[in-house]
Formats: C-alpha cells, sequence, structure tokens
C-alpha cells in the first residue's frame, strides 16, 4: 500500500490532467514515489488515465467524502455520532464488527471498500466517487429477538432520506433493498451481536450507487441504477452521508421503543410487490410462488400461496417477480 495513493487522489479528483512530475514536486517525492501511488490506485479498481506528456487524470472530477459537511449536514443529531471515514477498508462492516472497540452510534464511512459484502454472501460493487459505503454501530438494550424487523425499519429511514432530497419514487424490496424503476439503487446488510435477551449490537451496512459508469452497472447480478440516473439535480455524497444518518437516527430511536410495528404502515406505502405474484427461491433449491400480502407486525414477508397464507423471514429466500 502506497501511504501517498489517496493524497495523489485528491489531487486529481479535479478531474483534470496533473503531470508526475508536478505531482513530485508537490509531494517533495520522486516521480517513481508518484507512479507507485497510481499503481495501488488501479490495484483498488480506480481508473487512471496517464498520457505521455501530459501527466494522470481520473474520467470524470469525483467529490471525496467532507467529514465537516457531512456533520453540518445531520443537523441536530450530529452530537449523537462518531464519525470516521477511512480511505481504504476490506469493509466496514467487518471493521465495525470488533464492536468492543467502538461507542454506540459510531459510523464508518470508506473512499474504497475492497471486500464489501452483500446478502447472502454477495459482494458489494463500489468504485471510488461512485458509490456511498458506510456502517453504523448502534446499540440496543433489548436482545436480538426483539430486532426483528429491523433491516425493513433502515429501509424507511433510506426513503426518508430520499425524500428529502427530491428523490420521492423510491421503493422498498423486502427485505432490504431501495429500488427505483424496478432497479436497485441501494442495499441494506445488518450484522447481530449480543444475547437473545440483551443488550445487542447492529452493524447497519449500507451501500448506494451514486453514480456508476455503464460498465460497472453492467457488471452487477440484477437490474441496477445510480442516484445520478434519477435525482432531479447533483446530490454531493458528503451530504447524502449526513441525511441518511439524521433520518436514521430518527427511525432507530423509535424502533427501539416501539419496534417495527410504529412504521409498518409507512413501510408497506413504499413496498414495491405489494399484491404481486412471486417467486420465492429457498435455500434447499425449491421455490415456492403466491401473491404478497403485505407483512406482519415483526416485518415477516406474507404470501398468499397454494397452501394459504405463508410466512417468510428474512435469509431464507430471495424475491423475483414472476414474467
Amino acid at each position: 500500500m502506497s501511504t501517498l495513493t489517496f493524497p495523489v487522489l485528491h489531487v486529481l479528483a479535479d478531474g483534470q490532467f496533473h503531470s508526475g512530475e508536478t505531482l513530485a514536486q508537490r509531494f517533495k517525492v520522486t516521480r517513481a514515489t508518484i507512479w507507485n501511488a497510481v499503481q495501488h490506485a488501479e490495484s483498488l479498481g480506480v481508473e487512471i488515465f496517464s498520457v505521455r506528456g501530459r501527466g494522470y487524470k481520473l474520467p470524470q472530477a469525483i467529490d471525496f467524502l467532507d467529514k465537516n459537511e457531512v456533520i453540518k449536514s445531520i443537523g441536530e443529531q450530529r452530537a449523537w455520532f462518531d464519525l470516521q471515514i477511512l480511505d481504504e477498508v476490506t469493509s466496514t462492516n467487518a471493521y465495525l464488527m470488533q464492536q468492543k472497540r467502538f461507542a454506540h452510534a459510531t459510523c464508518v464511512a470508506a473512499h474504497v471498500q475492497t471486500h464489501g459484502k452483500g446478502r447472502r454472501g454477495r459482494t458489494w460493487v463500489s468504485q471510488l466517487g461512485a458509490s456511498l459505503t458506510f456502517s453504523l454501530l448502534w446499540r440496543f438494550q433489548c436482545g436480538a429477538a426483539a430486532l426483528s424487523g429491523l433491516s425493513l425499519a433502515v429501509g424507511v429511514a433510506l426513503i426518508r432520506a430520499l425524500s428529502s432530497l427530491g428523490v420521492s419514487h423510491a421503493q422498498l424490496k423486502w427485505p432490504n433493498d431501495v429500488l427505483v424503476d424496478g432497479k436497485k439503487l441501494a442495499g441494506i446488510l445488518i450484522e447481530l451481536q449480543g444475547d437473545l435477551e440483551g443488550p445487542s449490537v447492529a452493524v447497519i451496512g449500507i451501500g448506494f450507487n451514486l453514480n456508476l459508469p455503464n460498465n460497472v452497472l453492467e457488471s452487477i447480478d440484477q437490474p441496477a441504477i445510480d442516484l445520478a440516473s434519477v435525482a432531479k439535480q447533483a446530490i454531493n455524497q458528503s451530504m447524502l452521508l449526513g441525511v441518511l444518518l439524521k433520518r436514521l437516527a430518527e427511525v432507530l430511536s423509535g424502533f427501539e421503543t416501539h419496534g417495527f410495528i410504529g412504521l409498518r404502515d409507512e413501510w408497506l406505502r413504499y413496498h414495491a410487490y405489494e399484491n404481486k405474484p412471486v417467486r420465492m427461491l429457498l435455500p434447499n433449491g425449491t421455490d415456492v410462488q403466491g401473491l404478497v400480502k403485505g407483512v406482519a407486525d415483526d416485518g415477516i414477508l406474507l404470501v398468499e400461496t397454494a397452501l394459504g397464507l405463508q410466512r417468510f423471514s428474512a435469509g431464507e429466500l430471495s424475491l423475483r417477480g414472476l414474467v
């Protein structure tokens, strides 16, 4: 790892060419050291144009997360959070799962996540400046058994945040995806630690597609979309993270007091598959077909099948609309 990689990337963030000689003078190093920093950036999946006589350039200008801007956007709840912004990490969830080190409401965001995790062992595809990936550690006095429906509650927070930023047509796919026009905009991955009776810790991982190149969008194993395609105006990722944390604080505080039942009606208003035919793909390779009939007070999905009304819990299935 080159310690100069991200300082160099911050310079290149303007989307203009910068010569190796100028960069070397700026950082008081050799041109070979700059070249090594660029090579490390490329090993992280960052595309950099290198043109003889002109220097190095990113494909487009990008905005890095700015801690002060994030905190400002959180608003009144800013004092709740311990915010850390990392240049590079394998996984923000894995980083926070060492939970004894971290205080309640610690948020870790990363410019580059090399082994981001999605649901059911999938990889979350992210790219510098084109994705927002972060995790929030939230401590509950109740036990893990009382946290049923937490991923759905988090989905409500994400919809509220998007709505406040002018994206009013986003929907939720049970149990943990945000969709626009049937395509995935954001995903949620929650990992729990603690006793069944309490207290417990939730590490809430969230990934947002901000402005992904077409080749990256096409590499994702399901239809995907990004915020740049659906927002009416450009949304700075620092502002986005701040607004998301503000809404998460609001929703999670209420969730601990009232559980998912207090958010159930709101969640159903955003439900993309309500009263629609679905195919439930089960871990054993079988599938069940039926009509979605909402969710129970604990966040369990209700599906009317040939056997009657059946309950499905998170982690047992995936959901696909029937063609």
